[in-house]
């Protein structure tokens, strides 16, 4: 587990750098920081909050881990869409956002809903089946 933790980290730290260097480019830098600033409030002052009050109340056994994750997966997930999910319509560009967001986005909740019961009932298989100590 330590090593997967420090792939993790080291990946992380990676893709951090790719990030602040392709800021380089950015014309307006206020922007972008009004936006991160926004997602780190949204993140701490209403995700996370929520993920741990319906984890504490909600769920009970060894599936508070993934339905919290799914959780946060899911509030992240929907962060990122709100722009374009809030503005729905016709545009006067049709290349600009052509896709179908909302379906899209509901279709990314189905997909992190099915693999966190996958990892339930694979968490449950497994207990199952090692033998009493």
């Amino acid at each position: 587990m330590k090593v997967m933790r420090a792939l993790a980290g080291v990946g992380g730290v990676l893709l951090m750098g790719v990030g602040a260097s392709l800021l380089v480019d950015v014309p307006d830098l206020t922007g972008v920081l009004v936006w991160l600033g926004g997602a780190v409030v949204l993140h701490d002052g209403l995700i996370a909050p929520l993920v741990l009050l319906v984890g504490l109340v909600l769920v009970r056994g060894g599936v508070r881990g993934p339905v919290r994750g799914a959780l946060t997966v899911a509030g992240a997930l929907t962060m990122v869409a709100l722009p374009v999910l809030l503005r729905p319509g016709q545009r006067a560009n049709s290349s600009v956002l052509p896709l179908d967001y909302s379906r899209n986005w509901l279709l990314a909740m189905v997909a992190v809903t099915a693999v966190t019961a996958l990892v339930v009932a694979a968490r449950r298989f497994t207990r199952r089946r090692r033998p009493p100590s």
